[in-house]
């Protein structure tokens, strides 16, 4: 069955963010939705206008999107979610447009797994350190940003 790009998003909240609270899943669909609309660099050609599907799928990007992880069986994945009813709510507040300013423009976040967030992320540079909202670190991007 091909889910709606509502359903992915209502999926990949509640993967990626379903223990941080209202806010953190929020922070999340920002990401996603950022990359949807930037206009530039990878994120731009990957969405091809518009798609969050592509997004949510591109190769690498979200754990949660993939069922294998190192060859091994990935049980916390988008397939295995049910959400609720306050994760579509989530999905089509991003979809019309609302952020959460503490992310503002970022287009990475990550889940450092200890209690600092690492200064630049992904490992090229191009996003630099901007806020932290529970466990996960966020990442606005730099001028290199694109370039890729």
């Amino acid at each position: 069955m091909a889910y709606s790009e509502r359903e992915l998003l209502a999926r990949i909240i509640q993967c990626e963010a379903g223990g941080e609270g209202d806010t953190g899943m929020k922070a999340v669909a920002t990401i996603v939705i950022n990359r949807v609309n930037v206009s530039d660099g990878e994120y731009a050609r990957i969405s091809q206008g518009g798609s969050i599907r592509n997004i949510i799928f591109q190769q690498g990007q979200f754990d949660c999107a993939r069922e294998t992880i190192a060859g091994r069986y990935n049980s916390q994945n988008i397939y295995n979610m049910t959400p609720t009813e306050e994760h579509y709510q989530i999905a089509d507040w991003a979809i019309a447009g609302n952020k959460i300013n503490e992310v503002g423009d970022c287009l990475w976040y990550l889940n450092p797994f200890r209690p600092s967030c690492y200064s630049t992320f992904p490992s090229n540079g191009s996003g630099t350190f901007h806020t932290r909202i529970g466990e996960h670190c966020f990442y606005r991007p730099t001028s290199l940003y694109s370039q890729t």
